[in-house]
């Protein structure tokens, strides 16, 4: 079991304070393992079993708690008198109005509260205002680098790591298939028919899934481009598969909300304002491009700036993609009120592609810091004031 430490540390930063910890995250990410290491902590640290009611609404010996008012009644059955009872609820969006027991719950004394659940749609709406101002989210991923590395006794080769990691999946059971593609395959494809057919076609009554899968396919095989519904749209129709913006906007939302997807806006670093026009989209795991598209031609210059977007992401940042002048910074990250500039490509060896890729970052004239990150494994070079990491050391760091 691989030790999701930030995470779990987050957990305990909120532990007993008066507010509910609501883990996100796309399916299979980790939450379920999180949560037992939770568990395993309270127990650690003298919790007793009785204090601790947790249920997974994906076992199916809690199928029959299908109601809000069920969910209520069963945990306030359960509640010790004048000690702490902690209350973890797994995969809680399959619970009918399971919002309204969070809310009774969340008023009774000595109630420590967790939930999770595997796509935004359970965030939204009466959930976030019932409980405004009383939750905290704590966003979940899949695997980053360094924690798939620490899987192994020996790092190895560290480019072979990577590309296995892309290649197979960052989700963690797979570590288990060891390196089985067969198998591994088989996982992924359960994962994205899970995501795909219950959190998007069920959940947004979609009719027509050929023609959803076909934007999905689109989607996975442009990431990291400047895209948009019209684009989006004016693609299906050249190819014979009329789309209107509406309906490629209702997917793409939808995508997103399932977390399988992650959609980053355009900022202007000079005029400091948010773009409506044209987006990038991400994706949550680079292996499921792999299941879907197969060894069709990628990018790895996208697909390593795919896996600096997550790491920011883990990082805690608000990421953009920076406009500046006529040209582009790949992410502009904002924390804390301070800007960080990184500009993604898989080699600069040649003199042209790094004079290309320094250009937009030469442009900001502030004095935040800027970053190329490359697969090129040379030692740490300053291009005036631009730091040049490899890659593997930066996902690391």
């Amino acid at each position: 079991m691989i030790l999701r430490n930030e995470y779990l540390e987050q957990l305990i930063s909120f532990k007993d304070k008066n507010i509910i910890k609501v883990v996100t995250g796309i399916r299979r990410s980790g939450k379920s393992t999180l949560l037992e290491l939770f568990k395993q902590y309270l127990y650690k640290n003298g919790v007793e079993d009785n204090q601790i009611i947790s249920i997974n609404f994906e076992d199916p010996d809690f199928e029959g708690i299908n109601s809000y008012n069920k969910l209520y009644n069963y945990v306030k059955s359960k509640l010790q008198n004048n000690k702490q009872t902690y209350i973890i609820l797994d995969e809680i969006q399959n619970v009918k109005d399971y919002q309204k027991a969070i809310d009774g719950l969340y008023i009774k004394p000595n109630t420590d509260i967790y939930i999770t659940g595997s796509n935004a749609y359970f965030m939204s709406g009466e959930l976030a205002t019932l409980l405004s101002g009383r939750y905290v989210e704590i966003e979940m991923l899949p695997l980053s680098f360094k924690e798939y590395l620490s899987a192994f006794a020996e790092k190895g080769d560290l480019v072979q790591k990577y590309r296995e990691y892309i290649e197979n999946s960052s989700f963690p059971y797979v570590l288990q298939l060891n390196n089985n593609r067969n198998q591994i395959r088989n996982y992924l494809g359960s994962i994205y028919d899970s995501v795909i057919l219950k959190d998007v076609v069920k959940r947004k009554n979609i009719a027509d899934v050929s023609m959803l899968e076909s934007i999905i396919k689109f989607m996975f095989d442009n990431i990291g481009n400047l895209t948009s519904p019209n684009k989006i749209s004016s693609t299906m129709t050249s190819k014979g598969r009329k789309i209107s913006n509406h309906t490629v906007e209702t997917y793409l939302t939808a995508l997103t909300e399932s977390l399988i997807l992650y959609k980053v806006d355009r900022y202007d670093i000079k005029g400091k304002e948010y773009l409506e026009t044209n987006s990038k989209y991400y994706l949550v795991d680079i292996g499921l491009r792999y299941y879907l598209l197969g060894s069709k031609y990628v990018d790895m210059g996208h697909v390593l700036e795919n896996i600096v977007y997550l790491e920011l992401k883990r990082r805690g940042y608000n990421i953009y993609v920076g406009k500046i002048g006529n040209t582009e910074v790949d992410f502009a990250a904002i924390k804390d009120g301070n800007a960080e500039y990184y500009q993604v490509a898989y080699t600069v060896a040649e003199k042209d592609t790094l004079e290309r890729e320094l250009t937009p970052l030469n442009q900001i004239k502030d004095h935040n810091p800027k970053f190329l990150l490359t697969m090129d494994n040379v030692p740490n070079v300053n291009h005036d004031g631009i730091k040049q990491i490899y890659a593997l050391d930066w996902l690391q760091s």
